[in-house]
């Protein structure tokens, strides 16, 4: 995925490449130049870089020209650790949206082994799967689980195990503490690990499963995967699609409104719209202004919304009628609202296919509901704001095409709605509490 450098209006506002972490300590650079000089890659010059989790630094992306530096072909991803606070820390370049959550299953099932090494080596590595290069479908559908093949740059970890071995034969060779060269050999390599039997050095777990996923592969596509079958969302052009395992894949095309609505009903991963959670979240309000927004940009681009309030918003429907009955969507979510508050429901079958999208979220509970999530903004794109929680990529793409007029309030809207409480207005918005 090529990255042209991104506005500073962005970066200024923390919209991309926000939360990440600083790394300025001479110490802890040498280490980060190391894992770079393993992977085959130029060191890092720079005296001061953010990373992400995976230890991605946008800074020396720009730095190298290459975005993709710890993600070549766009699979079997690498990683750098230096710390285990990088567990905390969001991921910011990935072809696959469940790298982040591979990584923190990795860090929290290995933690003592990542605090005990990163006291004095760099962690680094691949996220390894089956194939070396994406072609087709058929390529994301073998990966079934991921290994991480971890290195550490001292090879701490190759001298614990070692170690390890030598400390097996003391215990099982009567007459092996009279080898003196091993006896040498233990307390050379004991200085480096320290006491193994205290430090866990060497990672518990290292394979993990590889489920539901979003990757930018093809234009991007989405993999769902039930106990009976698995789901393959895209666009139609992509190599593979339909032909690759047809008796275990489901193909949907991303341009069938229809059909996708369709499984995520029946594989229980929406929330229909009902009065108990439609009423109190503000949700068909929040469509209806960014609805509205997007007809205002679409027919003043230039126009500086900065101090827009609800009354002019109001004033600009009323003289906007004919546009805003073409579009349609206002007076639909207008009349969605109107139908909940008689009925307690939508008659969710009489709604054209498209607009279903406006007035349905992700099941909060079901573990595929940041994904599935990210699948609905796809098909509600005036909505920047779900975009850019769910959907990262394509905000961005978006924002590439927008004015400068435009870029402005879509970060002011962003800042004075998500940005002051996160949480809270994911928590209230799309019932998600993690």
């Amino acid at each position: 995925m090529t990255h042209a450098k991104k506005p500073d209006l962005l970066r200024d506002n923390e919209l991309i490449y926000g939360r990440l972490l600083t790394v300025d300590e001479p110490h802890l650079i040498q280490r980060y130049n190391k894992a770079l000089a393993a992977f085959g890659l130029k060191p890092t010059k720079l005296k001061s870089f953010q990373i992400d989790r995976t230890g991605f630094s946008p800074e020396v992306a720009e730095e190298c020209g290459d975005y993709d530096y710890l993600d070549p072909n766009e699979v079997n991803r690498r990683f750098i650790i230096l710390t285990p606070s990088q567990i905390d820390l969001p991921v910011v370049h990935t072809a696959f949206s469940n790298t982040s959550q591979l990584m923190f299953e990795f860090m929290s099932k290995n933690q003592r082994a990542i605090d005990a090494l990163t006291i004095k080596d760099v962690i680094y590595g691949e996220i390894e799967d089956s194939v070396p290069k994406v072609n087709d479908i058929e390529d994301l559908l073998s990966i079934s689980q991921v290994e991480f093949k971890v290195l550490s740059a001292e090879d701490v970890l190759g001298k614990a195990a070692e170690l390890g071995k030598l400390v097996d034969r003391l215990k099982q060779e009567p007459d092996a503490w009279r080898d003196n060269a091993m006896l040498t050999r233990m307390v050379e390599l004991a200085k480096i690990c320290g006491d193994i039997r205290e430090n866990a050095l060497v990672p518990d777990q290292v394979i993990f499963r590889h489920n539901a996923y979003w990757t930018s592969h093809f234009g991007g596509l989405y993999v769902f995967v039930d106990p009976d079958m698995t789901t393959v969302i895209s666009d139609p052009a992509a190599p593979g699609f339909r032909r690759s395992r047809p008796w275990q894949v489901s193909y949907l095309s991303i341009n069938d409104a229809d059909k996708v609505f369709k499984f995520l009903a029946t594989t229980g991963r929406i929330e229909l719209p009902r009065a108990s959670w439609i009423e109190a979240s503000g949700y068909l309000e929040h469509r209806a202004e960014m609805v509205v927004r997007a007809l205002i940009r679409d027919a003043e681009p230039d126009r500086n919304l900065t101090d827009v309030d609800k009354v002019w918003l109001q004033t600009w429907i009323q003289s906007h009628a004919d546009l805003i009955t073409r579009d349609g969507d206002f007076p639909f979510l207008n009349a969605a609202k109107r139908e909940i508050a008689q009925l307690g429901h939508l008659k969710i079958e009489d709604v054209f296919p498209t607009q279903r999208f406006l007035v349905i979220r992700a099941k909060p509970d079901h573990p595929d509901a940041w994904l599935t999530n990210r699948l609905i903004s796809d098909f509600v794109p005036s909505d920047f704001v779900s975009r850019y929680i769910f959907n990262k990529q394509g905000f961005y793409k978006d924002y590439d095409g927008f004015s400068d007029a435009w870029r402005s309030h879509v970060v002011d809207v962003l800042k004075t709605t998500y940005l002051k409480d996160k949480v809270a207005f994911r928590t209230r918005l799309y019932g998600l509490t993690d």
